[in-house]
C-alpha cells in the first residue's frame, strides 16, 4: 500500500504475511476449525484493524471470506468504514491490487445484504482487473461468489459459467477441496437443467473430497440437495432423512445456522408431500364407501366388518393427517425464528410460502391468503423473482379454490377467477425474468388451470397454456405435485374440447409453419393420448391398438406430461 509517511494507529499490531498464508490455506483445504482458531489467535489485530497498515486490504479480503463460512468478527461495512473514517481520501491512495480487495469485500458485504445486483457489480470490477490482482485464490473465489449471485437471481446458466471458472482456478491450483465446495453449487445448478445424473455424479465426487473435513456447512449442503432431489421425486420418507442429516451437519458448526433454517422448511414441505398423498388415499376411500353405501341402500343389516374397517382406517389416516401438518408448521416456526436472529428476506419469504400451502390444503383460505401476500411482499422488498413468481403462483391457487368452492363470490363471481388470471399473467412475467424454467412451466400450467375453472371454462385457451408449461418444463422434471396438476389439466381439456384445434385447422388447411413430419408428430401425440385414456391408461394395450412400440407410446406420453419420463 501506499502509505507514505504515515504513522500506523497499531504500530505494535502488524499484519504479517504468514497470518494471510495460514488462512488461505486453511481455506483451501477446508479446515475450518483451525481456520477459526488461527483468526481467534488474531482477535486483537481484527478488533482493532487499522486500514493503514500493510497488508490491511488483503487481511479484509480474507476476512470476507472466512465471515461467509462463517466467523463472526466485526461487521464487514464496520471495517470498511474505517478506510474513511481514520484516513479520509487513503482509498485514492491505494495500490490497484489493494483497491481490488477493497471492492471484492465490498460485494461479499453485498451479498450477505442479499443486494445482488451491487455484488455483482463488485465483482465484475475486481474480474476486470484480474491481471492487476495476480492472485488466483481470490479470483476463484470471486468467480464462485459471482455464481451464487447469479444462482440467487436465477440466471442458472451464466452461474454455471462463473462456478466452473473459480472451480478450474482452484483445480489449477491444487485446491482439490475447495474445488470440490464450488462442484456443491454446480450440482445444484445441473440440477436445475434438468441434468440429473451429471448432478449426481459431481455431488458425490465433491461428497467423497469433504468427507474427511469440519466442512459442517459444505457438508448439509450436500445432504439438503440430496433430499431436494428425492422430494421433486416424490420419495418424501428419504427427503426428510437427508433434510435431518443436513440439520445435524449445520448444528454442528452453529445451532442456528440459517441453512439449518432452509432444511426445517424443507422438511415441512416433505411432510407435506406425505400429508396430500395421505388426503387422496382418505378422499378414495371416501369415494369407494360412497358407492358401497349407494350399492345397499334398502337392505337391512348391521354396518360390515368391511365397513367397519374403513371407518377405523378414516380415523387413522385423519390423525396422521391432522399430525404431518402440525409438524410442518412447527418446522417453520422454528425456521422462521432462527431467520428472527439472522434476517434473510428469501428464507423469511420461503416459510410464509411454505405455510400458506399447508393453510391452502387444510382448507383455511384467510390464512393462506396472508401468508402468501406477506411472502410477496418480502419478495419484492429485494427483487427476489423466483419467490415473488412462487407467491404469485400460490395466489392464483388460492383464487381458484375459492372458485370451485363458490366462496365469497357475492354480486361479481367472477371476481375470484379474475384475480386468478391476473395472478397468473404476473407469474408469468416474473418467471420471465429468471431461468427457472419449472417455474414458468408452473405459471402457464396454472393459467391454464384457470382458463378451465367452471367460470371460464375455455378449454381451448387452457389447451395453448398446457402446451407452454410442457415446453418450457424442457428436460427438467416437475415434482410430484406440478406432475399431478399437468396431468388434471390434460385431463380436463380432452373431456371439455369436443374436437381438437389442430385437428380442425389441419382439416382446413391451415398448416403454418409446420413440416409434415411436425405435423405427423403432433397428430400421433393426439391420437395416442386420446386412446391411451379409453384403453384405461395402458401402455401395451395402446400399443397393441396401433400396432406401435411401447416404447414409442411411453416416450411420446412422457414428452406430454401424461406419464412420468423414466429416471436418467
Amino acid at each position: 500500500m501506499v502509505m507514505g509517511a504515515r504513522r500506523s494507529h497499531s504500530a505494535n499490531l502488524q499484519i504479517e504475511a504468514g497470518f494471510l498464508s495460514q488462512l488461505q490455506g486453511h481455506v483451501a483445504a477446508r479446515e475450518i476449525e483451525r481456520g477459526m482458531a488461527c483468526l481467534r489467535s488474531h482477535q486483537d489485530l481484527i478488533d482493532k484493524f487499522d486500514p493503514c497498515q500493510e497488508n490491511a486490504a488483503r487481511l479484509l479480503a480474507h476476512l470476507a471470506i472466512w465471515t461467509d463460512i462463517g466467523f463472526s468478527g466485526p461487521p464487514l461495512r464496520e471495517l470498511l468504514q474505517r478506510f474513511e473514517r481514520f484516513e479520509p481520501g487513503l482509498r485514492s491512495q491505494l495500490s490497484i491490487a489493494d483497491y481490488i480487495c477493497l471492492r471484492m469485500t465490498e460485494g461479499m458485504a453485498a451479498m450477505a445484504e442479499e443486494a445482488e445486483e451491487t455484488a455483482i457489480a463488485h465483482f465484475d470490477f475486481v474480474l476486470s482487473l484480474a491481471e492487476e490482482l495476480d492472485d488466483r485464490f481470490l479470483l476463484a473465489i470471486v468467480y464462485f461468489w459471482k455464481g451464487r449471485c447469479l444462482r440467487r437471481r436465477g440466471d442458472y446458466d451464466e452461474a454455471l459459467i462463473y462456478t466452473g471458472k473459480g472451480r478450474d482456478l482452484a483445480l489449477a491450483l491444487g485446491h482439490l477441496r475447495m474445488a470440490a465446495v464450488m462442484q456443491v453449487l454446480e450440482s445444484w445448478l445441473l440440477f436445475q437443467q434438468g441434468k440429473w445424473k451429471e448432478a449426481m455424479r459431481i455431488s458425490h465426487a465433491a461428497e467423497s473430497a469433504l468427507r474427511e473435513t469440519d466442512d459442517y456447512v459444505t457438508l448439509g449442503n450436500l445432504q439438503s440437495f440430496y433430499g431436494r432431489m428425492a422430494r421433486r421425486e416424490g420419495r418424501f420418507d428419504k427427503a426428510i432423512e437427508f433434510f435431518e442429516s443436513a440439520i445435524g451437519y449445520y448444528g454442528k458448526r452453529d445451532p442456528r445456522h440459517p441453512n439449518l433454517a432452509r432444511s426445517l422448511a424443507n422438511m415441512a414441505l416433505a411432510k407435506r408431500g406425505i400429508a396430500l398423498q395421505l388426503q387422496k388415499r382418505i378422499d378414495r376411500d371416501a369415494q369407494r364407501r360412497r358407492k358401497t353405501s349407494a350399492s345397499r341402500q334398502g337392505k337391512p343389516g348391521a354396518a360390515s366388518p368391511e365397513t367397519r374397517e374403513q371407518d377405523s382406517r378414516k380415523h387413522d389416516y385423519r390423525g396422521r393427517l391432522a399430525q404431518l401438518r402440525r409438524e410442518a408448521l412447527q418446522h417453520l416456526e422454528a425456521a422462521r425464528a432462527i431467520y428472527q436472529q439472522r434476517p434473510n428476506h428469501h428464507g423469511v419469504g420461503t416459510v410464509y410460502l411454505d405455510a400458506a400451502y399447508i393453510h391452502l390444503d387444510s382448507g383455511d383460505f384467510q390464512r393462506a391468503e396472508e401468508e402468501a401476500a406477506s411472502a410477496y411482499d418480502v419478495a419484492e422488498e429485494t427483487q427476489d423473482y423466483i419467490l415473488m413468481g412462487r407467491a404469485r403462483i400460490l395466489q392464483c391457487m388460492i383464487e381458484n379454490a375459492k372458485v370451485e368452492e363458490e366462496i365469497g363470490g357475492g354480486a361479481d363471481p367472477g371476481s375470484h377467477a379474475r384475480r386468478a388470471l391476473e395472478f397468473s399473467q404476473e407469474a408469468i412475467d416474473l418467471a420471465k425474468h429468471t431461468q427457472h424454467h419449472l417455474l414458468l412451466a408452473n405459471a402457464h400450467l396454472w393459467q391454464g388451470l384457470t382458463r378451465c375453472n367452471s367460470f371460464f371454462d375455455n378449454p381451448e385457451a387452457a389447451r395453448e397454456s398446457y402446451d407452454l408449461a410442457r415446453a418450457s418444463c424442457g428436460a427438467n422434471q416437475p415434482d410430484n405435485n406440478m406432475w399431478q396438476d399437468l396431468q388434471t389439466l390434460g385431463a380436463k381439456i380432452l373431456r371439455k374440447a369436443s374436437i381438437h384445434p389442430a385437428l380442425k385447422a389441419w382439416s382446413q388447411g391451415s398448416v403454418g409453419e409446420k413440416t409434415f413430419r411436425q405435423i405427423s408428430e403432433e397428430f400421433a401425440e393426439i391420437v395416442i393420448a386420446q386412446v391411451w385414456e379409453r384403453e384405461g391408461r395402458k401402455v401395451s394395450r395402446v400399443a397393441a391398438r396401433l400396432s406401435i412400440s411401447p416404447k414409442k407410446v411411453r416416450r411420446i406420453l412422457a414428452r406430454m406430461g401424461r406419464r412420468k419420463p423414466r429416471q436418467r
